[in-house]
Formats: C-alpha cells, structure tokens, sequence
C-alpha cells in the first residue's frame, strides 16, 4: 500500500496584496514539508485547489512543478483538480509540464470539488454541475490517450484535429476520480476503469464501504479487473508522540477550520466530545501516537484492501514544527510498520494509466 499526504494549505488571509506575509511562509512551508516527505519515504505528495481566502492553493499544478524541482522520488498529484471549471486542454499541458519536470511523477486527481467558488469565478453555471465534469472529464481523457484530438461538446469548443503539448513522460497521465460522497462519480469510475480516491472526511469509515463495493462492481461490469484498480482513501490526521498531544494540538484547528466551514452548510458545531469520538479507533481521524495510527491504517485496509492511503495535513493553527514531527513520524514509523505488516515494502510503484 502506497502512503502519502495532502493538504490545502490552509491559511489565515492578510487580504493585501504585497503584504501577506502568511501566505508566503505558508507556501515555503509546503514546499519544506514536501521535501521531508520524499526524504522520509512516503510515496504520494498531494495538493488540492480551492479559491476561497482560507486556503492558499488555487493552482496546484504551479506549486507541484516547484516540488518537481526539490525532490527525486515522491509521486506528485492533486487533490483534486476541479475539472468541473477548468479547461481539459490547459489542465493536460500543466501536469504534462509536472511530469515532465518530474521525470514521470505526475497526476491527476479529477473532480467535482467540494466548494462551489470556482464556478462563479470563471463563468460557469451551477446547474451545470454535473454535466460539466461528465464531459470534460471526457475530454481530458481523449486528450490523455490521443496526441491529435477531435471532440464535440456541449460546454466546450470543438476541437477538430488538433493537437495537444507537451506529452507527458509517462505514456499517459495516471487520471484518477476523486470523490466525497456521490455514488453516481464512483459507479462511473468503476465503468472508466479510472483510480478512485474516497475522501473520508466525516462519519465512520465503514459507512462508505458500499462506494468501495459500487466501484469494484461497476468495473466488473464493464469488463475491466477490479483487482487492478488502484483505490485510495484520504483522511485527516495528526501524529504526536502522547495520544494526548496529538488530539490537544489538533483539536482547536481542526474544529475551527470545520465549524467555519459548517456554518456555511448549516452543520452542527463540533466539541471536543464529538472530536474524541471521530479520532476513536473506527472514526475517520487519524490523530494519535504512530502505533494508534498504524493500527487504524491496518483496520482500514481490512475494511477496503485499498492501494493507497493519503493522509490530510491541516497546517495552520498548529505550528510548523509539529506539522513536521507529524510527518516524519508517518514516515519513519507508522510506514515503515504497515508496510511490514502488509509485507508488500514500497517500491514507488506507479498506479496504472488511465484506460
């Protein structure tokens, strides 16, 4: 099983141009805790895009490009690109780029996005929520299997034998489907024969065991082997060297980055009661000592036997040390036991190409 981590950088906004010294250490940071990583062993670096104040990346595949050039071996991704409101074309060219500048380490987390700012931003209608990622996905997919491309949409200009560049390193871009909590997207990847990411960000990990078995079963269906699918699953975490300091210097970030976020979607603010019950031993917090954490990596793989587990930093409102500590306890300790465990030690194997 791959292991790696993701994050959003998540930032506290200056609003001034020039002047947003938080951002700018926020980005250094990122590209420190990317180098640690690839130093440490982990497999997967993964950044994910909002346009929203609070988080700092709204163009991952720029900061991955910068990653390329400070590291040797770690796979680099998004989490996700939202597809929904980009265009297939520009997306392919930048993690064309990646890869390249990477010597084949780039890849494509597709979705729809959890946040709905990017729409607005760039002219696209809400209600279009749906159709736009099901046909540019489709885009981005010829486009990843053919250099020359003549295609017809609805959202989109044609595009009549035209050819995109650069081409990648890899004979094509791995292209994953990332999804949350839509059955409709996991059914779809499993009849794409597509690598599927499950964002485990709320309630027990065995309730999304059924998108697990939809995926598997829509491959089967459309003739691909579900024993080859790559399947990934995303959770937050926080690795301290107590039980108890890890969940005190987690907790007040996260439940304020949550109840901001809640707010907006009228959920019920989080305790520390509910907080303690989600990082218990069947919750979809991973924050605790390595040993708690790789028992629970090992749980979940029971539940899932996925291929790959990414681990979700959130980095501010705890300081940069800890985040660090968190890290290369992940990578030192908590992957070096799961991968015993498991007994398959990481090869950096790269997931399969898109079909």
């Amino acid at each position: 099983m791959e292991l790696g981590i993701s994050s959003f950088g998540e930032v506290a906004p200056a609003h001034v141009s020039g002047a947003d010294r938080s951002a700018e250490q926020r980005m250094q940071e990122l590209l420190a805790i990317a180098r640690l990583a690839d130093e440490i062993g982990l497999d997967v670096l993964a950044l994910g895009e909002h346009h929203r104040p609070d988080f700092i990346i709204s163009a991952p595949e720029v900061i991955l490009a910068a990653v390329a050039a400070v590291t040797k071996r770690i796979r680099l991704s998004s989490a996700v690109t939202v597809l929904s409101s980009a265009d297939p074309v520009r997306t392919f060219q930048n993690f064309a780029t990646v890869d390249l500048l990477s010597g084949g380490r780039a890849e494509i987390i597709a979705g729809r996005g959890s946040f709905i700012e990017s729409f607005p931003l760039f002219g696209y209608d809400l209600e279009d929520y749906d159709e736009l990622f099901i046909e540019k996905l489709q885009l981005l997919l010829a486009i990843n299997q053919n250099e020359v491309v003549s295609w017809k949409g609805k959202h989109r200009a044609a595009i009549i034998e035209k050819g995109v560049y650069p081409r990648p390193a890899q004979p094509q871009l791995p292209i994953w489907v990332g999804v949350g909590g839509t059955p409709a997207s996991v059914i779809r990847a499993g009849r794409l024969g597509l690598p599927l990411t499950i964002a485990i960000l709320g309630g027990a990990p065995a309730q999304y065991l059924r998108f697990a078995e939809l995926y598997r079963e829509s491959a089967e269906k459309a003739g691909h082997d579900p024993a080859q699918l790559p399947l990934a699953l995303n959770c937050h975490f926080h690795i301290a060297d107590t039980s108890q300091q890890a969940a005190d210097e987690f907790f007040p970030p996260y439940s304020q980055l949550m109840n901001r976020i809640g707010r907006e979607r009228g959920w019920s603010p989080m305790d520390r009661r509910h907080f303690d019950f989600l990082r218990g031993p069947e919750g979809p917090l991973f924050v605790g000592t390595p040993a708690e954490i790789t028992a629970k990596l090992l749980y979940l793989h029971g539940l899932f036997n996925n291929t790959r587990f990414i681990a979700q930093l959130v980095v501010e409102g705890i300081s940069h040390a800890n985040v660090v500590r968190s890290t290369e306890l992940f990578g030192t300790q908590v992957a070096p036991a799961v991968r015993k465990a498991l007994g398959n030690a990481s090869q950096n194997a790269k997931p399969l190409a898109s079909n």
